[in-house]
């Protein structure tokens, strides 16, 4: 199990100090990053939210059970966070980094490694949690950019309209309906579709290399710890009490604490970027919590599951 989860995010850790190494050589313009972030925002990650939710084979799956307890478990931490944000001493942008790294997940390393445990079942039970946790997250996250975003607190009408305009919302419900209707991908988009969701990885994760400025590493420590201690503490335990709660044992059990430890997601720093939030904060949060999750995952993963076998 170690094995697999460290050769998920060895290529992320590597993609990420090249993206590092590319801003800081010169190499590639500094006019290339702002346009990069954006076409991953906009087209790349949509793409792959509705590829993989509409392909993604469920049968045999506890679908209701594993996306109550994502979300429960989500919500929960989410809600504790808001919560104590006076307490912790965060304020406006670098608050949404904070929450965005105690409640996103990495996509990419969260399939690749319910791959590696489970074959072709983790892919479907990761596809339900994509389903599930992707909307809830991106919605969240948005409400608290609305809220303390750099970019101005907006009318509950200004709020509704980030919602409805936002690509990631819209790709992951468009994705559910697709695959709820059986309507499926029009003939002949699947591999167009599938091609650009897998451009958007490595893309999203040079843009958090490029982003990071280690003179600020000092500043970041504190929301940092933050960030992980509710992402690889609080989310995992929030996520066993309500796989007890919901009933949910074994493979799907451990696929929910599974994404549920996962380091925040390079489109994190992407979304911090475009609607006003601390990039540089949500870079930084995003490396380290990255590198971090060789050692939280497999404790998480070897410690809890027994809990819920």
């Amino acid at each position: 199990m170690t094995g697999t989860i460290l050769l998920a995010l060895i290529p992320i850790i590597l993609l990420i100090g090249l993206g590092a190494a590319l801003r800081r050589s010169g190499f590639i313009g500094e006019a290339f990053w702002p346009q990069a972030e954006r076409l991953g925002f906009y087209i790349l990650l949509p793409a792959l939210f509705v590829h993989g939710l509409v392909t993604a084979p469920l049968t045999g799956v506890p679908i209701a059970a594993l996306a109550g307890v994502l979300v429960a478990s989500t919500l929960v931490v989410a809600i504790a966070l808001l919560a104590c944000r006076r307490a912790l001493g965060f304020e406006g942008a670098a608050f949404t980094s904070v929450f965005q790294g105690g409640v996103r997940f990495n996509n990419y390393v969260g399939v690749s490694v319910a791959a590696g445990l489970f074959g072709a079942q983790g892919i479907a039970m990761a596809a339900v949690a994509n389903a599930a946790i992707v909307p809830t997250v991106n919605i969240l996250c948005v409400l608290v950019f609305a809220r303390f975003g750099s970019l101005g607190r907006p009318s509950l009408l200004g709020i509704l309209r980030l919602l409805a305009l936002n690509p990631l919302v819209l790709a992951c419900l468009v994705g559910i309906g697709m695959k709820a209707s059986g309507i499926g991908l029009p003939s002949g988009t699947e591999p167009a579709l599938r091609a650009l969701g897998q451009a958007s990885l490595p893309l999203g994760l040079l843009c958090v290399g490029a982003a990071l400025e280690f003179g600020a590493a000092r500043r970041w420590a504190r929301p940092v710890l933050v960030a992980s201690a509710a992402k690889f503490v609080a989310m995992p335990l929030a996520t066993l009490i309500a796989c007890l709660a919901f009933g949910l044992h074994g493979p799907a059990a451990a696929t929910a604490l599974l994404f549920q430890a996962l380091p925040t997601a390079s489109s994190s720093y992407i979304m911090a970027r475009q609607l006003g939030g601390d990039a540089p904060l949500m870079a930084g949060i995003t490396a380290v919590q990255t590198v971090l999750a060789g050692l939280s995952m497999p404790i998480v993963l070897i410690g809890l599951v027994d809990l819920v076998g």
